[in-house]
């Protein structure tokens, strides 16, 4: 009578079982990582300064470009 012999009528059964978990499950992942996306640059993300400097180590460039790109990057 009224639905309750297949599980209740109110959320639909294992459906509505189903999206009480799902829901909150992917509000949290949704949070989490706007969170790490506002925190600001990966750390492991290099920028331009650190990569002409890898380069200068390396000995891919001398000391004239490198200063040379150096002043452009800052500008």
């Amino acid at each position: 009578m009224f639905g309750y012999d297949h599980g209740g009528w109110m959320f639909g059964g294992g459906f509505g079982m189903l999206l009480i978990w799902l829901v909150p499950i992917a509000l949290a992942i949704w949070f989490f990582s706007s969170l790490g996306k506002r925190s600001g640059q990966n750390p492991t993300e290099k920028n331009a300064l650190d990569i002409l400097k890898d380069r200068y180590a390396r000995g891919e460039i001398g000391q004239d470009e490198f200063e040379q790109k150096k002043r452009h990057i800052a500008s």
